[in-house]
Parts: structure tokens; C-alpha cells; sequence
């Protein structure tokens, strides 16, 4: 599938175009509430809590009147009936994007091992999805070699609508991984992963439990990290944005957009979004 660059693509239209994700914790459906209506908010999914509670939460999302993309992990789900009541139920709430990812599950359920897997399982049954979204890892993953990554990724690109990137704090690595993905034949376009605002100290904390290490030893190498963490202060996602534009011309790379991981942050998410593009018109 073609994809063509907007020639008209930039830091403002990237945050207009911003999408919140949601790990579906307790409290979570009051602050997805909080979301202008029609702002696109993303349910995660985890083995610790279930597919059942990422439905649970997609039903009060689609409920408040947002447009919602689930995360279904290859790994928790058990069969091909499984997966097809899955697609059903999300189907049947009005959602028409799914973000499938292979998951972080030691052991897989069922038979599904990867995201591959369950692209190629969507394409044999008919469904209303119109889009779909795939993972990508611009510092590697910690269990997967980059080769098999890329590999992964161009396998899964016959399936998928355009792509994710993991959080990243790194500019000059995230434009170096994008360029070479390109270069490679990876034609998806990204939607840069970007944590919104949080104070540092929470930041760096969870960013080396999702397992993006590197990405905050690069953090933690930035001018004035030791006082703004003794000041409480946030991390400010739009130096990022303006240095990958630099890096990497939005239209030129296909970037389309950004998803925000909240980590449930999300008053101080929408705020930023306020100042930084309007969340009036995010999504």
C-alpha cells in the first residue's frame, strides 16, 4: 500500500492529531471522562488484569463518547474463537481500529506467540476494523535481537495501517531508527510514542518498568535533570517534538501523528495538550 507524505505536516498538526493512552486501572473510566468527546483515547492491556477488563473499559470509553483503538496482546488470547468474539465485541461497540501487539506475558495462552500471528488470523474473517496498528521499537527490546524486530515489522506491514514507536526520550535515535526502517521498506506511518507531561522522578521509574532503560539514561543525562527532579518538576515532551522535526521533516517521513502515554496522568495530559495544540481538537 502507498502511503503519501502531508506536505503540510508539523509539530502544531502532529499534537492537534494526538491520541491518550489509558491502562485500564482503577479510577481510570473518571479520568477518561475528563477527555473532550471525540478525542481518541487507547486501552492497554496486560496478563494482570485480562482482555475482559480492557473490554470493560473500551465499553465506558465508547459510553463518554470517545473514539477508542483497544490493545489486543497475541499472547492473551487463547484461540481463534477467542480472538473472533474479541473483534465482535469491539465491533459491536462501534470501534473500528484495533492496536495489536505481541504482549509482555512469559508464557502465551494460547496458540498465538506474536502480532503477526494474530494479523494474519484477522485476514481470514470478515470484521468492521478499518484500522489497524502495529508496535515498533526504536531502541530494541530487551529480549528481541533488532534484525528480528525489523523482520517482524515488515512481515506485519502487509496487514497494518501505520505503526507506534515505543517511548523514547532520544531524538537523534529515534530519527536514526526511522531513517533506517525506511531505507529498509517499512512504509508505515508513525505515530511518535511520547510520554506526556509527568514529574521526572515518576517518569524515569516507569519508563524503566516498561523496559526503555536507555532511553532514560539518555534523560537522565540532560542538563539540570538533578535539580529538576529535587523541584518536582515535569517532563516537557514538546523539546522532543521540536527536535525530531529538525531530525526528521514530518511529511518527508510519514510521520501522522503522536500517542501519548499518559500513565493515567491525564488532567496534567490534557492541559499540556491545551497549551501545546488544543485537546479540543486532539485525535
Amino acid at each position: 500500500m502507498a502511503r503519501s507524505a502531508d506536505p503540510d505536516k508539523s509539530v502544531d498538526s502532529v499534537v492537534r492529531e494526538a491520541g491518550i493512552e489509558v491502562i485500564p486501572l482503577k479510577g481510570a473510566e473518571e479520568k477518561v471522562s475528563l477527555v473532550p468527546a471525540g478525542t481518541t483515547v487507547s486501552i492497554t492491556c496486560s496478563p494482570r488484569f485480562g482482555l475482559s477488563r480492557t473490554l470493560d473499559h473500551v465499553a465506558a470509553a465508547r459510553r463518554s463518547g470517545h473514539r477508542v483503538v483497544p490493545h489486543l496482546a497475541a499472547r492473551m488470547v487463547e484461540d481463534r474463537r477467542h480472538l473472533r468474539d474479541f473483534v465482535r465485541t469491539v465491533n459491536d461497540l462501534g470501534v473500528d481500529e484495533l492496536f495489536v501487539i505481541g504482549g509482555d506475558g512469559e508464557e502465551p495462552v494460547g496458540t498465538f506467540t506474536e502480532a503477526a500471528d494474530i494479523l494474519r488470523e484477522l485476514g481470514e474473517f470478515d470484521h468492521e476494523l478499518s484500522r489497524i496498528g502495529v508496535g515498533c521499537y526504536p531502541e530494541g527490546h530487551p529480549r528481541i535481537s533488532d534484525e528480528a524486530l525489523f523482520d517482524a515489522l515488515q512481515r506485519k506491514q502487509q496487514y497494518a495501517d501505520y505503526m507506534v514507536s515505543q517511548l523514547c526520550f532520544d531524538a537523534h535515535a529515534l530519527a536514526g531508527w526511522l531513517r533506517s526502517a525506511r531505507a529498509r521498506g517499512v512504509t508505515l506511518p508513525l505515530r511518535i510514542g511520547v510520554a506526556a507531561p509527568l514529574q521526572i522522578r515518576k517518569l524515569i521509574e516507569l519508563s524503566i518498568k516498561i523496559g526503555v532503560g536507555q532511553s532514560v539514561r539518555f534523560l537522565s543525562k540532560q542538563h539540570g535533570l538533578v535539580g529538576n527532579l529535587l523541584l518536582g518538576r515535569s517532563y516537557e515532551p514538546l523539546d522532543l517534538l521540536l527536535a525530531l522535526q529538525q531530525e526528521m521533516p514530518f511529511s518527508e517521513f510519514t510521520v501522522e501523528g503522536l500517542h501519548l502515554f499518559s500513565f493515567n496522568q491525564v488532567q496534567p495530559t490534557l492541559e499540556w495538550l491545551s497549551r501545546a495544540g488544543g485537546a479540543e481538537k486532539a485525535g
